[in-house]
């Protein structure tokens, strides 16, 4: 894959994913594109009014991940689809290290393309998909410098509490985010086992972290 425009995909991959906004009274009746149209915009709209965003603060944006994201992403099964057979075997507790970590890893490895996510635009394809679907894929297309770049969400119908659609998944420029995941993490649990590939996700988000933190002390 070209790198530039995989890495124009991760770009765009932050301003769709790190700062998705909704109201959760409305959501359990919303169709899933009309869903995706508007948390795009309002991700969009943040990233454009937020300067700390804009300049790549990771605190800020692990801050609204939690407060905007998470209520509507079924997190669980982006990280027990990326493990693969593996999560089966997991503990309770080695799941929630998975999940917190691999949280961890996916803020902090977009958090430094967020201050380049200006001016962009979007367009939501028209969605092909039964009325009694319960899994869905809402197509987008981002425009701004370069070429478009093409965004899908996987999305699934959840009943109950909080019920409404969730994102599970995200394509960018045909490639599946959980499966890019999935053949890495494969390698590590063959290796290590689960407990390897919990270190392994902790030492890279150290390292990250370490990263932010001299960045953010030469800008300063």
């Amino acid at each position: 894959m070209n790198r530039r425009l995989f890495n124009q995909g991760l770009l765009v991959l932050a301003a769709g994913v790190s700062l998705l906004s909704v109201l959760s009274a409305h959501a359990a009746d919303e169709a899933p594109d009309a869903l995706i149209q508007r948390l795009t915009q309002e991700a969009l709209d943040t990233i454009q009014a937020d300067k700390e965003v804009q300049s790549g603060n990771v605190a800020r944006i692990a801050q609204l991940v939690d407060e905007k994201v998470m209520p509507h992403v079924n997190f669980q099964r982006m990280t027990a689809s990326a493990v693969g057979p593996g999560w089966r075997r997991a503990t309770p507790e080695q799941r929630l290290r998975l999940e917190t970590e691999f949280k961890t890893l996916l803020v902090r490895t977009y958090a430094g393309a967020m201050g380049q996510a200006q001016n962009l635009s979007f367009t939501v394809r028209p969605l092909r998909a039964a009325p009694d679907d319960k899994e869905v894929i809402v197509r987008t297309l981002i425009k701004g410098r370069g070429d478009p770049v093409q965004l899908d969400y996987r999305l699934e119908k959840t009943p109950g509490v909080g019920a409404g659609w969730k994102i599970f998944n995200l394509n960018v420029l045909g490639v599946w985010l959980v499966d890019t995941y999935r053949s890495q993490f494969a390698q590590e649990i063959n290796a290590n086992g689960i407990d390897g590939l919990i270190t392994t996700l902790a030492e890279r988000n150290k390292a990250n972290a370490a990263g932010a933190k001299s960045e953010n002390s030469a800008k300063n």
